[in-house]
């Protein structure tokens, strides 16, 4: 069961990486892409205000997993943990997380220009 877990979270994980770095893109989904950024950020800042900031519980609960798996020392990036795991260089993790946080910003900062204009264009 852990290792269908594993499977499921990466794929999950990766999909809503993607899905929060380009839902923007595509009008059909904008406004679904503005719920789901809102909510990721929220996590990394409300959330990480108890739990320590930059919090996911999609990592948290696949870090679960792979624990179980008998994995030890997961970074508390998903993102540094895949580009080390892909690459085979461990990346600095200050400038994973910038990059991250930069990007996930970006993305709620486009959507939410984006829905607005869509509105306003609607009106």
């Amino acid at each position: 069961m852990y290792q269908f877990l594993d499977v499921f979270f990466v794929v999950f994980h990766c999909s809503l990486i993607a899905f929060n770095l380009t839902g923007w893109v595509w009008h059909t989904t904008r406004r679904l892409h503005l719920y789901v950024i809102s909510a990721t950020v929220f996590s990394w800042i409300g959330l990480g205000a108890i739990y320590g900031w930059g919090y996911c519980p999609c990592t948290d609960w696949h870090w679960q997993v792979k624990r179980k798996l008998g994995e030890t020392d997961l970074p508390a990036s998903y993102v540094k943990y895949y580009l080390d795991t892909i690459t085979g260089f461990s990346w600095n993790a200050p400038l994973v997380d910038s990059i991250v946080a930069i990007s996930g910003v970006g993305a709620l900062l486009i959507s939410g220009w984006l829905n607005f204009s869509d509105r306003k264009k609607q009106q």
